[in-house]
């Protein structure tokens, strides 16, 4: 669908600030996607980014503090995110064995057993969604790249 379909608006200041638009509508539409798809497991997207985050590092654990730097959304409350995977049986918090005052996240078995379903759901959503060569994902991952150079 067009942008101006989506969004029942043709007046742009000029190509930039619509393909502005284009990413945020674009970003929003493919994260309802996924909310949809994870919500059958009683996920969010900041739980289901933490369990990721979390699977990257697995067996080993990792420190709230590494998890909130990883995270997509920067602002994501992650004590919270994680109280509430902790609640579902999700993940395991305990103290840093070489900082008492520092608290370390693993994966439990559960976890691991919902984020292998819940990520098999979700690369089929992708699969479906974004189709598109190898080649234009690369130039699309290269323009969005240099949108970001300045991030810090």
């Amino acid at each position: 669908m067009k942008l101006e379909q989506a969004i029942k608006s043709n007046k742009f200041r000029n190509e930039v600030h619509k393909a502005g638009l284009n990413i945020l509508y674009t970003a929003w539409w493919l994260k309802t996607m996924m909310s949809k798809e994870l919500k059958e497991y009683g996920l969010t997207h900041e739980q289901y980014n933490v369990l990721r985050i979390l699977k990257g590092r697995h067996p080993e654990q990792i420190c709230v503090r590494e998890i909130a730097c990883r995270m997509i959304e920067k602002s994501s409350n992650v004590p919270r995110i994680i109280d509430r995977l902790e609640t579902k049986k999700l993940v395991k918090r305990t103290s840093s064995e070489s900082d008492r005052r520092e608290t370390v996240i693993v994966l439990t078995p559960a976890g691991l057993n919902i984020l292998q379903h819940s990520t098999d759901r979700i690369n089929g959503l992708m699969d479906k969604t974004i189709v598109m060569s190898e080649r234009k994902a690369g130039e699309l991952n290269s323009l969005l790249e240099e949108i970001r150079v300045h991030e810090k």
